[in-house]
């Protein structure tokens, strides 16, 4: 299996699991949904496991969204390079800060948010 392979599977994984936190839902409320464990769910979001198209359809069906969603786009491949989404989206916190970010309606809130983040960053 190619590096390339790899990258989309674990992509696709990070995304279900981005989708699931976003929406409330436990690995375990997913895994009952879709009929499968939650161990089985942490491997797709892991990326361990391939995800099949017929359960990724299942998946996107359960999470409300399109088949589509759970692939990166050419243009962010290119502007997220190495780094990009991954670092943020690959933790509970992450997840839950990525989908609670732009729901944020005040823009000199966000960016106000954005510093913070930044600041404890570096600190």
């Amino acid at each position: 299996m190619s590096r390339r392979s790899q990258d989309i599977d674990h992509a696709v994984g990070l995304r279900i699991a981005s989708r699931r936190s976003a929406l409330g839902l436990s690995q375990s409320a997913l895994g009952r949904e879709l009929g499968i464990s939650f161990q089985q769910v942490q491997k797709y979001e892991s990326g361990t496991n391939r995800v099949s198209a017929s359960r990724l359809h299942q998946i996107a069906v359960a999470l409300g969204c399109s088949v589509a969603e759970f692939f990166p786009s050419q243009h962010e491949d290119q502007k997220e390079g190495a780094t990009g989404m991954k670092p943020l989206i690959a933790t509970a916190e992450g997840r839950a800060i990525a989908a609670a970010f732009p729901r944020i309606p005040d823009l000199t809130v966000r960016h106000a948010v954005s510093r913070v983040v930044e600041a404890l960053a570096s600190a």
